[in-house]
């Protein structure tokens, strides 16, 4: 019997929170707050670590653009925290001071409802698997985004057509440069990425690894995209693509 192909890719979340949690300081370095901005910008994808050097433990990921909360400076290390309630440090060539310019926001233009947005039969039945894992835990349903389920099925497309399976794609970048091209909001975001011969398989696959899981079950998200590809590889190349906003 022909065994099929199975892949998974998994991409963490990194968001934004105004809730502020004392930092460790380190007795020997000084912990500054003067002149320090709220928020931070990350420059190139960094490592956050749980003390102001390479050999403190790793707590947490953050990608090039990301705007994080910034509580001031352990020597050189800017001290950050994360969403969910870490704090921790990046070094200070890694990020830039942020200040948010004082222009009011646009005035943003009404979402379409889900049954304003056309989707395939193998799509309808993915989202229909993430929504009934999520009635289970408890967790609010998904919609489908419009601008989201557009930018998930060229993702999908793309990674068959140039026979790449990444989340970094080479035309768009890292997906959260990929949403900011196509116009997409967004308070929080994630993607799993996944090749498999059906529906129903990768799904399997995606909620028997914790990491995807903890995507799928996200109660911080609302929107979902879902792109699904035929694959000459795999089957099928999956991209479910998630924001909370």
């Amino acid at each position: 019997m022909k065994r099929s192909k199975m892949i998974l890719g998994i991409l963490l979340v990194t968001m934004l929170s105004l809730t502020t949690s004392p930092a460790l300081i380190n007795a020997q370095t000084q912990f500054n707050r003067n002149n320090i901005p709220e928020q931070i910008t990350i420059t190139s994808t960094a490592n956050v670590r749980s003390g102001p050097g390479t050999s403190f433990l790793k707590v947490g990921l953050v990608y090039q653009g990301q705007n994080i909360e910034c509580l001031g400076k352990l020597g050189t290390w800017w001290v950050v925290h994360l969403q969910n309630d870490v704090v921790g440090l990046i070094s200070g060539g890694l990020a830039k001071a942020y200040y948010p310019t004082t222009t009011p926001p646009p005035t943003p233009t009404p979402t379409p409802t889900p049954s304003q947005v056309q989707i395939t039969a193998d799509q309808q039945h993915m989202l229909d698997l993430i929504n009934q894992e999520r009635s289970k835990a408890g967790v609010g349903q998904l919609k489908i985004d419009p601008q989201l389920q557009k930018m998930a099925q060229v993702k999908s497309d793309e990674m068959v057509a140039k026979s790449y399976f990444s989340h970094t794609s080479p035309a768009y970048g890292s997906p959260f440069d990929m949403m900011k091209t196509f116009g997409i909001k967004f308070t929080s975001a994630g993607e799993n990425i996944a090749g498999n011969s059906s529906v129903d398989a990768a799904h399997a696959a995606l909620m028997n690894s914790p990491e995807h899981k903890a995507n799928i079950l996200n109660s911080s998200f609302n929107y979902v995209g879902i792109g699904i590809t035929t694959s000459p590889a795999y089957g099928k190349v999956f991209s479910q693509d998630f924001i909370g906003r």
